[in-house]
């Protein structure tokens, strides 16, 4: 499935699977997205890496009209993805049946393109890195609120996994608060079932005792004066920024980014939870900047861009080792 095109222009298939839609780009070495595609995430594992193939194939071929060459494809993905295998070790119920995928060779097998996979908000946070506001940081804690929650740890631009590869799984965090549905790993004491976006339409629905609404809807209902949704929303914000001045105070960033669906486009939320940061971190961190970067929801597919050159770059090592080795 690789792009047929000879010409020196090259192209990067960039892959974001999240746990309502997968998104895809074609990038060029500017960080120019050249074109954008998505579709609904299927039920399955299968199903899901069937989808991820059409869409690299549909950028392949929109490549060869623009005469570039895909070179190869980086792919953010939900769960703990094992570095060395890119197969997932762990995955909650985000996404059902994803645990144990070999997500690499299978992609590599369906697409014949050099593959490189991680954890999605990993992926985003690479991305994070690359906006002008955040690039002069350079210790960052990227959160992702959206379907689910998600973080990573940033040094100098480059995720840090931590020993097990689970750095940065902010959802798993106890919170003093019950959360209206679980948490992807079935507990309702964690961040993620208290602020991710089906929590907080689920808290919205429990409050006024209706059927669980889409969370835009809700947030239309707060803009047009509900008080009950104004309350859940700015709850759910004033927490995560409870949970973000603690985890400032443990890592010891100097920079806080904030992506995902909801804090992208619930600013009450958001500015909630910034306010909420400034009164509970302590003195000396107050002044970490909590950002919103304005590359926005791009950030996915630039981070997976970036990964996809890595992949590209890892195997012209392996082909210099290898001659190395018959010489």
């Amino acid at each position: 499935m690789t792009s047929g095109n000879a010409s020196g222009r090259r192209a990067w298939a960039a892959v974001d699977i999240g746990g309502t839609k997968i998104a895809a780009g074609l990038v060029d070495d500017t960080g120019r997205i050249l074109e954008r595609t998505r579709v609904a995430t299927p039920a399955g594992a299968r199903a899901v890496l069937d989808a991820v193939a059409g869409l690299v194939h549909d950028l392949c071929l929109h490549a060869d009209r623009l005469g570039v060459t895909v070179r190869a494809a980086g792919v953010g993905a939900p769960g703990v993805i094992d570095p060395a295998t890119a197969t997932v070790r762990s995955a909650t119920d985000i996404l059902p049946g994803w645990a144990g995928t070999p997500v690499g060779d299978e992609l590599r097998r369906r697409t014949g393109l050099p593959i490189a996979v991680a954890n999605d908000v990993r992926v985003a946070a690479v991305g994070t890195a690359q906006d002008p506001a955040v690039a002069p940081h350079r210790e960052v804690l990227h959160v992702s609120i959206g379907t689910g929650v998600g973080g990573a740890l940033l040094r100098h631009g480059a995720a840090w996994p931590g020993p097990h590869a689970s750095s940065g799984e902010v959802a798993h965090l106890l919170v003093p608060a019950h959360g209206a549905i679980p948490c992807g790993c079935g507990r309702r004491d964690h961040l993620e079932a208290v602020v991710a976006g089906p929590a907080i339409a689920a808290a919205y629905a429990e409050r006024r005792a209706v059927d669980v609404l889409p969370l835009t809807e809700v947030v239309g209902r707060m803009r047009a004066g509900d008080r009950g949704a104004d309350a859940v929303i700015r709850a759910a914000g004033r927490l995560l920024g409870r949970a973000l001045a603690g985890l400032v105070a443990a890592v010891d960033v100097d920079a806080v980014t904030l992506g995902g669906g909801v804090a992208l486009n619930v600013v009450e939320f958001t500015d909630e939870a910034r306010a909420a940061f400034r009164a509970e971190a302590l003195p000396p961190l107050r002044s970490v900047p909590v950002l919103v970067p304005a590359t926005g929801a791009d950030i996915a597919l630039l981070g997976a861009a970036r990964l996809a050159r890595g992949a590209v770059a890892g195997h012209r090592r392996n082909d210099t080792a290898s001659a190395g080795e018959h010489a």
